[in-house]
């Protein structure tokens, strides 16, 4: 099986766009979204549509439950997060609140042999972004392959084999690369962000896995950040999240 990984794409068309551009250079049997679809970005509708046309596998993130939360009337806007949602909550159709209602938190892929969840393997809303994070889901989690994203980082921690036991190593994946998962490792794999990357690094980021492989490889394409831009400004939301764009932060 050869999965197609994307994750937090934050409402950016131009950016999703880019990848699946980039993207029909590989060959791939299944997409899957790893969470946040909506959120910052000023194209929430076609995004989903994207999603819905390349039935993606997706998994729910913290902003899409916000948006749930938005939508329902159990959250106000009170925070450039908030305010961002309340705004693309008037750009969606029913159906698009109905294709996120029905995101999962969390999933296990038989096939593949691997959980896709949004934040750790056990977490929605923590984030796998140091060695002690690591730890701690490899100690709470026992599976061997993890898909996540939420920190907008691409990379990989792994589990390895050590005279003293179980020991943690990361390695950053910022410019793209590949890591092949050794037979005795367990890993946590992170795509980084289609929509919103925070690696010092603007291009979008995406990945690919071949389970029968075990081949996982980051790719980073770059997209009109000034369009995407030029957009969140014309909708009234906070300049804050154009200009990060220009950053990658």
């Amino acid at each position: 099986m050869r999965l197609l990984l994307l994750s937090d794409i934050h409402a950016n068309l131009h950016a999703l766009e880019a990848v699946l551009e980039d993207a029909g250079r590989h060959a791939y049997d299944q997409v899957v979204h790893l969470g946040d679809a909506v959120g910052y970005g000023p194209r929430p509708h076609e995004v989903l549509d994207h999603l819905r046309a390349l039935d993606a596998t997706c998994i729910l993130g913290n902003h899409d439950e916000l948006m749930l939360q938005i939508l329902n009337g159990t959250r106000a806007a009170d925070g450039i997060v908030t305010q961002a949602l309340a705004w693309q909550a008037t750009q969606l159709q029913p159906s698009d609140a109905a294709l996120i209602g029905s995101w999962r938190d969390g999933i296990e892929d038989a096939e593949v042999g691997a959980r896709y969840r949004h934040g750790t393997p056990t977490s929605l809303h923590e984030y796998t972004d140091s060695l002690g994070a690591a730890r701690e889901a490899f100690a709470a989690w026992h599976g061997r392959v993890a898909f996540v994203g939420h920190t907008h980082l691409p990379g990989v921690y792994a589990t390895l084999n050590a005279p003293v036991g179980e020991w943690v190593k990361h390695q950053s994946l910022s410019d793209g690369g590949s890591y092949m998962v050794p037979p005795s490792a367990r890993v946590i794999l992170n795509p980084g962000s289609v929509g919103q990357p925070r690696d010092g690094n603007p291009h979008a980021s995406y990945a690919t896995f071949d389970s029968a492989r075990g081949l996982f490889q980051v790719f980073r394409v770059p997209y009109d950040i000034e369009a995407t831009q030029a957009e969140i400004r014309a909708a009234g939301l906070p300049d804050v999240l154009a200009a990060r764009l220009s950053l990658g932060k």
